[in-house]
């Protein structure tokens, strides 16, 4: 297996969009458009909709492309990650940095000019966040790592709705509360899954130091955090009853997954909770999105 320290293949630019988690970003990108959406009762400007998404993708890639030049030794190590672009050697580290860099500072720069110097340093303070605090530091530090770096991945629909109204709200932080607390069940599921590769890399993910069974007790416990922080919507007449509905319903389909895996009554549980988590938090903010457009109806 080539690895980042022998000779560089060529790169394309496949490569460099690999390096940008272009999957994730998407995701990310989703609960931004919702945070936007949710954020006026009128419609929001094209300005703010394009270039306000674009320049949070474009600090996000960047986000992303340092995680693959930090974690490019564990990548190396794990059989889901060899083959990235960093990791086997086709793009090299000082020019994935150099990549960063750009991606970034024209994130910045877009956010600037077309939303609001809020909207862009929060954008930065969830890029560093993310890249220098969870990557560089905390993933190797604590078993709670995923706990506490969660909150810049959460940020996305706060910088939606701040991109619209230039100011922060309960509304918002409710949104990233939700993502906040789905984060743990769904990383650690992944986390049970790759549990050898992660001790193989000496990663202090939480199966890995204090055991499967424990990990599956906190996603239950997280889990039903999340379904909680799920209703608070409803509660405050954020949304209404066509979004309670269905977060009840996407999160019964959760918890039975998460009771599954407790049970251990199915072999490959941990993946199908992690593959239906993703869409879980698609599909509820899906939810919150037509519902929202129904109450401006009535």
């Amino acid at each position: 297996m080539t690895t980042a320290t022998g000779d560089h293949a060529q790169a394309g630019w496949r490569d460099y969009l690999e390096l940008t988690k272009p999957k994730v970003v998407v995701l990310m990108l989703m609960t931004s458009l919702v945070g936007m959406f949710l954020a006026t009762r009128a419609g929001v400007p094209w300005t703010v909709l394009v270039f306000g998404n674009l320049g949070i993708a474009l600090c996000a890639g960047g986000a992303a492309v340092i995680n693959h030049v930090v974690d490019r030794r564990i990548d190396a190590l794990m059989a889901r990650t060899h083959k990235r672009p960093v990791a086997e050697g086709r793009v090299g580290p000082a020019a994935a940095l150099a990549f960063a860099a750009v991606l970034a500072v024209g994130g910045m720069v877009i956010l600037l000019v077309f939303t609001n110097p809020l909207c862009a340093w929060l954008t930065l303070a969830s890029l560093l966040g993310y890249a220098v605090i969870y990557t560089g530091f905390l993933k190797r530090a604590t078993p709670q790592n995923i706990v506490i770096g969660g909150l810049a991945g959460a940020a996305p629909p706060l910088l939606g709705w701040v991109a619209v109204t230039g100011h922060m709200g309960p509304e918002p932080l409710l949104l990233v509360l939700i993502i906040f607390a789905w984060t743990p069940p769904h990383f650690w599921a992944l986390a049970i899954h790759r549990r050898e590769e992660y001790a193989r890399a000496e990663i202090p993910m939480l199966p890995v130091t204090h055991g499967v069974y424990y990990t599956k007790v906190h996603i239950l416990l997280y889990t039903g955090i999340m379904l909680v922080a799920t209703l608070l919507p409803y509660l405050i007449r954020m949304s209404g009853l066509l979004y309670l509905v269905c977060a009840l319903a996407l999160g019964a389909r959760f918890l039975q997954w998460a009771v599954v895996l407790y049970r251990g009554s199915h072999p490959h549980a941990a993946m199908s909770l992690f593959k239906y988590s993703i869409w879980y938090l698609l599909l509820l903010f899906v939810a919150l999105l037509v519902d929202h457009y129904l109450l401006l109806s009535l």
